[in-house]
């Protein structure tokens, strides 16, 4: 199935250097080769709270249900525990009409995380875990790691480079976020599934 996917990331102008070509591999990995992504650029909005608000999420649905086989929202966690009720609600409330399908997803705690997951040379001091649990990953993780690779002064701060990479190594990015594996999951069962199904 060649799908065609809008991304709708709560901020586009760094997350999309992530998201693109990390949710292409999602997308291949789930139904096969040949997945169109795009990421949402109109409207920007410009964080999370406007991403979480159905209204704001029903314009997108309303502007792209058309165009597209599914509209993946993804947001960072950031440590909130109700983050993915919220989300929940969000995918009820916004849901498309027709053949579209609309899935919500959070980063545990923000996208940067799913490029370090599909590092294999993290520094040696640094755990998994650890990673996974910090609540402000990009800062004390992701931007040191990049200036280590000697990124932190390219374009984006090394995402579109590393996010490449990482997409490279889907599999061990999937294997280690839970997360990925779970919306990998839900995404080949809605594109797979017939639309009168969804």
């Amino acid at each position: 199935m060649k799908a065609r996917v809008l991304v709708v990331p709560e901020d586009f102008r760094q997350d999309q250097y992530v998201l693109k070509p990390l949710i292409t591999a999602l997308i291949e990995a789930a139904v096969g080769p040949g997945a169109v992504v795009r990421v949402c650029q109109d409207p920007l909005l410009g964080g999370v709270s406007e991403a979480l608000k159905p209204a704001r999420i029903r314009e997108i649905v309303a502007k792209y249900q058309a165009m597209v086989d599914l509209i993946l929202i993804i947001v960072d966690r950031d440590g909130e525990e109700g983050r993915r009720a919220r989300l929940d609600f969000v995918e009820r409330e916004a849901a498309p009409t027709g053949a579209c399908a609309l899935i919500a997803g959070e980063a545990w705690q923000e996208v940067e995380v799913w490029v370090l997951a599909g590092m294999t040379d993290l520094p040696k001091g640094w755990r998994w875990k650890e990673i996974r649990a910090e609540r402000d990953p990009k800062e004390r993780f992701f931007s040191p790691y990049a200036a280590q690779r000697g990124l932190a002064q390219s374009p984006y701060e090394g995402r579109d480079t590393l996010a490449r990479e990482a997409a490279r190594a889907y599999k061990r990015v999937r294997d280690r976020c839970e997360e990925v594996a779970a919306l990998e999951a839900r995404v080949r069962d809605r594109l797979l599934s017939p639309p009168a199904a969804r």
